[in-house]
């Protein structure tokens, strides 16, 4: 690859990445892309994981995005895709970006409109996958010892100022 270009921001699937970001590091910033989906990526296109993104030239940044929306035309394998066996369509698919975000939201709405236990918790907003909850996922404004003491005291002011 030749550094005759350097660019300061890559626009790569809808993502600004840092163009001194190393590819192997910038592209798990774009959501659905791991680390090792990111390799494999890089390694069937050739593409050195420790250059720079901002020195790729425009056709290594459009070949990168066509392997990210179809890795299965390249040759990478099904177990490396974030959506095996997809329930709507029953193939194995990659989701990046937003649709990975509303496939997630539509398996959730499947859930909660099927009445399953994790649709359940998920309609509650309760922990969904085993995890305590006596101490832990609490919302609002906590109140420890001090703060108890502090609202008797109020009470009990208030209780005395109105007889």
């Amino acid at each position: 690859m030749s550094a005759t270009s350097y660019r300061a921001i890559v626009r790569l699937m809808g993502v600004d990445l840092p163009g001194n970001l190393k590819v192997g590091y910038a592209l798990p910033r774009i959501r659905g892309v791991g680390m090792s989906f990111a390799s494999a990526a890089l390694r069937v296109l050739g593409i050195d994981p420790n250059s720079p993104i901002g020195v790729l030239t425009d056709k290594h940044i459009s070949d990168l995005e066509s392997v990210l929306r179809n890795p299965a035309q390249y040759g990478i394998p099904s177990w490396l895709f974030n959506r095996q066996r997809d329930p709507i369509s029953g193939q194995n698919l990659h989701v990046i970006g937003p649709d990975l975000l509303m496939a997630l939201r539509k398996d959730v709405e499947t859930m909660i409109k099927t009445r399953s236990w994790k649709g359940v918790r998920h309609s509650l907003g309760l922990k969904v996958r085993g995890q305590k909850t006596k101490t832990t996922g609490r919302l609002g404004q906590t109140v420890g010892v001090k703060r108890k003491k502090e609202i008797a005291q109020a009470q009990q002011q208030k209780t005395e100022a109105s007889k």
